[in-house]
């Protein structure tokens, strides 16, 4: 909806931008001397339902907390980077006006790329921001044209991407409104009423009309809690129970065969390779029983209809992209697609064809002193990068050169990269240039040259779609930024600029990039499929827009997978992977303990399976420095979750200070022996270094060993020891 006014105040429709697959439609009441007063969700918006999760129900807390940054900042002469005692940052820093830190910032930036070559720079981002804009525009075109590494963004979700794509060739899913209508909804990996709390109403609508719910996971989720069965299984052995259920439904025929001939590629190859798992041996691994992963198997096939909401924790493992593949396969071997409220949902995303092209530009890098793409970098090997890339005798040419100047925004590595002790020493580098684009002082600005001043979502302008519905949507500005923060668009407009690009597109408006990304045609309206009914100036007015084939569901249901071809080598849903068979890689999914795991070598050293798991109350690291949303996760802040059985080997009881080590690192916490984790497994939740008593989070024990598919992090695949401190 466009801003609605009245005497003393005006309404304006906004989007929830931070990383999570509601998108939430926000409507934000803003006083007359421009102050916002009230947000609250939008009732029109049939996903955001009128409700906002408890973490952006307080979110004025922090568009306006008293730590927020308000000027660019300049790292004083003589001190050196590391860790700085929070409430004290501004001691290392000197404010400046932004024309010195642009020129400071662009003039450093070119003497590296010309001493080093332009790849020595490297960006560094992520879903801080998941809006078109902010996630991945401006920033894309100057870091094109300049000629620096390009990030693979990996540390989240593309091992389980990668492996949807594998199987069904893009990401859509079963629409979030359709879930009211399953009879069984199996929560893999997914702390629906924690992470995805708008899925939570049709949860229980289909609750109250008889449907069950069934959570697979190893920790007892607030989702677990409140399950029909909570199925405890040990971490990263998810691939091992899909192969399995997969042989309990072809050992006693309960699969969809007509489905199977008509939709999928690869079948008689699957059917040969899960004999091998039956379900004495999953049971083994798991830690169920034969008879659980019977039971499991025969109520997933029988009932119809049934949905699986997928998730990416079980993917964070070193075998995630099979185990996620394998699951991904499940709805496709019962013929689940075929029912409205069944098949599965792991993203949404695929269905948002936006123009990247026209948005990022990536032709600007011809224009580059390279004259080419740059190298990539992956951003789950941060340590990795700054440490030891190009950096040895023996490094190789091709590889590049080493990094010599890291930028940051929308991200906070010094607090959610893997491996945090080896960040931290390539962040402490006195010849690495750091800036760092941010709201808060945060475990990465500790580190930073230049700080600069960000925006929220209430304080700029963005469009954008969802990973977990199929809503376009306009976020527009509320109120005016504090201060003499910026958003992205401008920021890095303005050093594009200051580096002598003259290419039209660095002068862009916000507007203009939504038109881009839109691509408006001659008539007004959008030319990406599925949104050919769209206008800006529709959006403008009602905010939120479904896809063309989401306008009507009640008379035009959405049923992925329910007719090809699909974007797949075959045109078919894939049991069999041609892709990955043209790699010499095995087309079929198959179950490999990961190496930190209680079947490595390490578990005779180290013989706990760690968790180091996102806190309810805030995303990822965002949120964690606000008092109300720490008072919120104050329950499991600083604990170490233990099973009393572990506990009691070690002589350790509720309430002692523990240490929890391995060869990487280690961290101090209180222990919570509870039944949050089965025995052989802790857990901690993900916290600021800077925050904690010994200056460390869950990160410092965390490897950057990546997944088999889609080279991404593997944040659950670690062994640890626990002792009493």
């Amino acid at each position: 909806m466009s801003a609605t006014v009245s005497a003393l105040f005006r309404i304006v429709h906004t989007v929830c931008s931070h990383d999570c697959p509601d998108s939430c439609a926000v409507l934000v009441t803003v006083n007359e001397e421009g102050r916002a007063v009230k947000v609250q969700g939008d009732p029109s918006q049939p996903v955001t339902q009128g409700f906002l999760c408890g973490k952006v129900a307080k979110y004025l807390d922090r568009v306006y907390a008293p730590g927020r940054l308000l000027y660019p900042l300049k790292r004083k002469a003589g001190v050196a980077k590391g860790p700085l005692e929070r409430g004290r940052e501004h001691e290392a820093f000197e404010r400046i006006s932004w024309d010195e830190a642009l020129e400071g910032i662009a003039g450093r930036l070119q003497r590296i790329s010309d001493e080093y070559g332009p790849e020595s720079i490297l960006p560094y981002s992520y879903a801080g921001t998941i809006g078109v804009l902010g996630y991945g525009s401006m920033d894309r075109r100057f870091f094109h044209r300049l000629g620096a590494s390009q990030l693979d963004r990996t540390i989240c979700a593309e091992a389980g991407g990668v492996a949807w794509n594998l199987v069904y060739g893009k990401k859509f899913g079963t629409p979030i409104e359709d879930f009211r209508l399953s009879k069984l909804i199996v929560a893999w990996g997914a702390n629906i009423h924690g992470n995805n709390i708008h899925l939570w109403p049709m949860v229980e609508q289909a609750r109250r009309n008889g449907a069950r719910l069934i959570v697979i996971d190893p920790y007892r989720t607030r989702t677990a809690a409140l399950a029909d069965w909570h199925i405890a299984i040990r971490p990263g052995t998810d691939g091992a129970l899909a192969l399995g259920l997969m042989h309990v439904i072809l050992r006693e025929g309960l699969e969809d065969r007509a489905y199977i001939d008509a939709m999928t590629h690869g079948f008689d190859r699957l059917a040969e390779r899960v004999r091998d798992y039956t379900p004495e041996r999953v049971a083994a691994w798991t830690g169920m029983t034969a008879a659980e992963v019977e039971q499991l198997a025969r109520e997933y096939a029988t009932t119809r209809p049934t949905a699986l909401r997928l998730n990416y924790g079980m993917q964070r493992s070193e075998n995630g992209g099979t185990a996620a593949r394998a699951i991904a396969m499940l709805p496709a071997l019962t013929g689940a697609w075929k029912h409205r409220g069944g098949g599965g949902q792991l993203s949404t995303s695929g269905a948002f064809p936006w123009d990247k092209q026209a948005v990022e530009r990536p032709d600007l890098a011809l224009a580059s002193p390279l004259g080419r793409l740059a190298r990539v970098v992956n951003m789950s090997a941060l340590g990795q990068a700054l440490t030891e890339l190009g950096q040895s005798p023996d490094a190789k040419a091709e590889d590049g050169p080493a990094v010599h100047a890291l930028f940051v925004y929308n991200s906070n590595p010094g607090a959610v990269a893997p491996n945090q002790n080896a960040v931290r020493r390539g962040m402490e580098r006195p010849d690495l240039f750091t800036v760092v684009h941010d709201l808060f002082f945060t475990d990465t600005t500790d580190y930073a040259d230049y700080i600069l001043p960000a925006t929220t979502f209430l304080e700029h302008t963005d469009i954008q779609g969802a990973y977990g519905h199929y809503f376009v949507q306009l976020s527009q500005q509320a109120i005016e930024a504090p201060g003499e923060a910026r958003q992205n668009v401008w920021l890095f407009g303005q050093l594009a600029q200051r580096m002598g690009f003259t290419e039209e597109c660095f002068r862009d408006t916000a507007e203009d990039i939504i038109r881009q990304a839109l691509a408006i045609g001659a008539d007004g309206h959008s030319t990406n499929a599925g949104m050919e009914h769209i206008t800006l100036e529709d959006l403008k007015e009602q905010g939120h827009i479904p896809l063309s084939f989401h306008r009507d569901p009640e008379k035009q249901p959405f049923l992925p997978y329910t007719a090809g071809p699909f974007a797949t080598p075959s045109g078919k849903i894939e049991f069999a992977s041609e892709t990955l068979a043209a790699q010499g890689l095995d087309p079929l999914p198959g179950f490999v303990p990961p190496t930190e795991s209680r079947w490595g070598v390490a578990a005779k050293r180290f013989p706990l399976e760690f968790l180091s798991r996102k806190s309810d109350n805030y995303m990822n690291s965002t949120f964690a420095n606000l008092d109300g949303h720490r008072k919120m996760e104050a329950r499991t802040s600083q604990r170490l979750e233990m099973h009393a059985e572990d506990a009691r080997a070690r002589g350790i009881a509720d309430g002692d200070a523990v240490r929890i080590f391995n060869e990487r690192g280690s961290l101090k916490l209180t222990a919570l022996v509870n039944g949050s984790v089965p025995a052989g497994v802790v857990a901690a939740h993900m916290d600021w270094a800077k925050l904690s008593p010994d200056g460390a989070n869950v990160n410092a024990l965390t490897s950057e060993r990546l997944t088999d598919l889609g080279a991404a992090a593997t944040f659950y695949s670690t062994l640890v020891e626990v002792a009493k401190a």
